[in-house]
């Protein structure tokens, strides 16, 4: 009888629960030995009795467990403790979103009056702020029904449904969801409203709407005048995309950049602002919870204490560290004769020079990536495209790495080395290209550039160095 067996492991079980239940009321000791009694009443006759029987006691117990459970939860219910008990405290409320206020729309081609109205509003913004631009490719572009455009409307209400005047600002692109990006095709900001940050507005604006539609990069190509702006607002010339994505799909324009934003799902844009200052705040507030410099006050310094530490320390540089750490409180708050020695002028004047031949380096090379005839030089050549490139050239250069040495701060010792860098990606680009070709008209046009954006002096020593060295050889 197997069907047996499950009872009475199921009522053995259920008696020692209540048993327990009951252990805290004055008769535990005579109902414990009551469900004792039960038990070996019930192991010695479980085989005998019948399902209904069994059944019946099942409800039997579960009554009672039920009725055991509702009065214990009616007693915690009214104790103290549950009583004095309060909700947590509700978070303070968030600012108003100065973005609120700020009309925009999405502008597409369906044919409706109010979004023709205003996609001759922001064909008539791009060709005027990007006179270099093709008007009609502007046109072509912004009418195209695959493209849509984020347009930033005024908020003068006689200026409503009026085309150029209504639109201060858009971006119009295009969206390839199933490669989970959009290339931006037009970035403009009417001119009498760029100092107002409408500029910075329309891309944080562009982020949050790019999330609904499910983009994860912005793509575009930055002409000379637009990559300090998408620096700013997050563009980077490293692509991190995978080719792959995106090639094929977009077009490659001769003297632009490529450039690239990855918009995260989870940050809100319109509110960065705030996230930087909270997250200031809650390092200041840990700052003040472990520093001790307004917990801990010292006594004033005695009137002869410059002539006792004097007296005993020299006036070398060690020497005046020793006498800083000789005042109370400094090297409780964690300062050593390293960090002093840091501190000292001849130190600060070479930090001083670093920085200055770095920021001077910088300008250079940033100098010579905004000539157009400098797109071909600004990234490494893509050896799985040019297979044969490192069999001509053994030692390639580019603008890229030449920024990465500067910014590592020990690469370039003065402007001749970074002369000579130059010169080698110049020579480099004659060596394999050859005269007749395009990219060879390039290098010469950069060579003729190099000689007015750096000193004579630079330019004639590393021509002597060259040509003394071509000699010995």
């Amino acid at each position: 009888m197997a069907g047996a067996g499950r009872p009475k492991k199921r009522k053995l079980a259920a008696a020692d629960d209540v048993a327990k239940r009951k252990a805290s009321s004055p008769a535990a000791d005579s109902e414990a030995a009551t469900a004792a009694a039960d038990n070996d009443a019930t192991e010695e006759d479980c085989h005998l009795r019948s399902p209904a029987e069994l059944k019946s006691d099942y409800d039997d117990f579960d009554d009672e467990v039920a009725a055991t459970t509702t009065a214990d939860d009616a007693a915690s219910s009214s104790s103290p403790k549950a009583s004095s008990s309060s909700p947590p405290p509700k978070p303070p409320p968030r600012p108003p979103n100065p973005y609120d206020s700020i009309r925009r729309a999405i502008v597409v081609n369906d044919g409706k009056r109010t979004n023709l109205i205003r996609l001759v509003g922001l064909k008539s913004l791009f060709a005027k702020q990007l006179p270099k631009m093709p008007k009609e490719y502007i046109a072509r572009l912004v009418f195209d029904r695959r493209h849509k455009s984020l347009a930033l409307l005024s908020s003068d209400p006689d200026k409503r449904d009026c085309g150029d005047d209504e639109i201060i600002g858009g971006i119009c692109y295009r969206a390839y969801p199933d490669m989970r990006f959009a290339e931006i095709a037009f970035c403009a900001v009417s001119a009498s409203q760029q100092v107002k940050g409408y500029g910075t507005k329309l891309m944080n604006l562009f982020k949050m709407h790019a999330v609904t539609e499910g983009i994860e990069y912005f793509i575009t190509y930055a002409d000379n005048y637009a990559i300090g702006y998408f620096k700013k607002q997050g563009f980077t010339k490293a692509v991190q995309m995978p080719r792959g994505r995106y090639q094929g799909l977009i077009k490659d324009y001769d003297g632009g950049t490529i450039m690239e934003c990855y918009v995260h799902p989870s940050i809100d844009f319109t509110r960065v602002p705030e996230m930087v200052a909270a997250q200031r705040e809650f390092v200041l507030e840990r700052i003040r919870a472990t520093s001790k410099s307004d917990k801990v006050v010292y006594p004033p310094l005695p009137p002869d204490f410059a002539e006792t530490v004097g007296a005993s320390t020299g006036r070398g540089p060690n020497q005046m560290a020793e006498r800083a750490l000789a005042i109370p409180g400094v090297i409780e708050a964690g300062w050593t004769t390293a960090d002093l020695l840091c501190a000292t002028r001849g130190t600060k004047d070479s930090d001083q020079k670093k920085h200055q031949l770095k920021s001077e380096l910088m300008s250079l090379v940033n100098k010579v990536s905004d000539q157009q005839f400098s797109w071909c030089f600004r990234d490494p050549v893509n050896t799985d495209e040019v297979k044969d490139y490192l069999d001509v050239i053994s030692d390639p250069i580019d603008l890229r790495t030449m920024e990465k040495r500067i910014r590592k701060g020990d690469w370039y010792k003065n402007k001749h080395m970074l002369y000579s860098d130059m010169m080698r990606m110049v020579n480099n680009c004659k060596l394999y290209n050859g005269e007749g070709s395009t990219y060879y008209d390039y290098a010469v046009s950069l060579e003729k550039y190099l000689a007015t954006v750096f000193p004579k002096r630079v330019t004639s020593a590393v021509a002597s160095a060259a040509t003394e060295g071509s000699g010995g050889s």
